[in-house]
């Protein structure tokens, strides 16, 4: 009997659009699907290819965006392809007639894509282009300036699962323990009681009135949502959009938005926001969801999930009813199979480097931050080679006129000096690594 949740046919998000690099092809992992990401000259809309050339099955992400026509072009043997997949150009064709003859056998494999609330989507099965068309993507009702809200956005890849990702997003409980002085505070934990008011196959909804009126919105397969009205008219959302990408890997694209303090969003930095607030929540769940994983699974080796957990209270209700859902709907497993990967983690990682590894996992993903740590490096050349003429000038200054003129230099190389440290020492960290000790909080 096949499971009645087709994850394949459905809408994903990969990435916000301002992180997109529309110059070059991106690789991303959905599903175990390898795909590309590109743009074409002709179009102001990006695509999703399947990440390999038909010719020899190299991977179109180390291709390049040609300057004449505007196509992908393999770097392999510099096969082209149009922004439908169609191949326009074969280099070692001795007939001219090649394509025209061969076009359905020579495309690329091109998946619906979409660009809406500053997203890209992309539907996982190529197969089904009508379907798609027909589908309406997961959008959030609080991505809409019309109605006053303001929002930023997020992207990281995970070192756990996507089941593992949905559960802790949809337990409030945590957040007071897991991010005690980020988001929480573990001396004002109270009981949340969650009632389940909607349960479907496309649907799970549940509300609590504790600490604030809450709506938790569980679309699958991606979109999991926090309605948070303080009073009658102030609203705040987090937005998340969890995604499968291998076993034991996902992915969340995050979208934060609040409908009134709306000119903090133009004086606060992206970057800064990721690397003081985001970074550190997703860090704080980190190693905790990685060994979570790795020990239910292997206590599934011989028990159900509903004996593995302890789950007395309501503030676990939403897991219940997500595991209820995934075992009913899903079989209790992700599709791996189907794309010829085993589904099991075969130990824990405990390179803690590794598991928090921001740069791979964020900020290589992040324009924002990119652009920040390349500007603090450069930065910081340019106030340590001021530092270096300015002793130097100073050094060869006459002594009559060394304290008048040269005290000033030195005054601004040594605060040049003192902020090129902190680039190094604290700002430039943040984008590579931070150790989260949960103790240490």
């Amino acid at each position: 009997m096949q499971p009645q949740f087709n994850f394949f046919q459905h809408w994903y998000p990969l990435s916000p659009i301002e992180d997109l690099d529309s110059q070059r092809p991106t690789p991303v992992t959905i599903l175990g699907l390898h795909l590309v990401i590109w743009k074409s000259q002709s179009s102001d809309k990006f695509c999703v290819f399947l990440d390999q050339c038909p010719h020899r099955l190299a991977p179109l992400s180390e291709g390049r965006i040609d300057e004449d026509t505007g196509n992908l072009m393999c770097s392999y043997h510099g096969w082209q392809f149009d922004k439908q997949g169609v191949c326009t150009r074969i280099p070692q064709a001795d007939d001219p007639d090649l394509i025209g003859k061969n076009k359905s056998n020579l495309c690329a494999t091109a998946f619906p894509s979409r660009q809406e609330n500053d997203l890209l989507w992309f539907w996982a099965d190529p197969q089904s282009v009508e379907q798609a068309e027909k589908t309406p993507l997961p959008l959030s009702p609080q991505i809409d300036a019309s109605k006053g809200f303001v929002w930023s956005s997020m992207v990281r890849d995970l070192e756990y699962d996507w089941q593992i990702l949905i559960e802790n997003v949809a337990d409030p409980s945590h957040v007071p323990f897991s991010h005690h002085g980020i988001q929480g505070d573990r001396q004002k934990a109270r009981p949340i009681p969650l009632k389940i008011s909607q349960s479907r196959v496309d649907l799970i909804e549940a509300t609590t009135d504790v600490p604030f009126k809450t709506t938790i919105t569980f679309e699958p397969p991606c979109r999991l949502e926090y309605t948070i009205a303080f009073g009658k008219e102030k609203q705040v959302g987090l937005i998340t959009y969890c995604i499968p990408i291998t076993p034991g890997k996902s992915r969340i694209v995050a979208q934060f938005s609040r409908n009134f303090a709306q000119s903090l969003n133009r004086f606060t930095p992206r970057w800064w926001e990721h690397i003081k607030i985001r970074n550190q929540v997703l860090d704080g769940d980190m190693i905790l969801l990685h060994q979570q994983e790795y020990l239910l699974q292997q206590k599934q080796k011989k028990e159900s999930w509903k004996t593995a957990y302890q789950l007395p209270t309501s503030a676990d209700r939403l897991v219940i009813e997500f595991r209820q859902w995934f075992d009913k709907y899903c079989e209790g497993k992700l599709p791996w199979q189907e794309v010829g990967l085993s589904d099991r983690k075969t130990q824990i990682n405990n390179n803690r480097k590794q598991i928090l590894d921001r740069y791979h996992q964020h900020t290589q993903h992040c324009s924002s931050c990119r652009s920040a740590l390349k500007n603090g490096q450069r930065l910081q050349i340019i106030l340590l080679t001021y530092f270096i003429l300015a002793v130097s000038a100073v050094a060869l200054m006459p002594d009559a006129i060394r304290f008048k003129f040269g005290l000033p230099l030195i005054i601004l190389a040594l605060l040049g000096l003192f902020v090129a440290a902190w680039l190094r020492f604290w700002l430039q960290p943040r984008f590579y690594f931070v150790d989260y000790i949960h103790a240490d909080r």
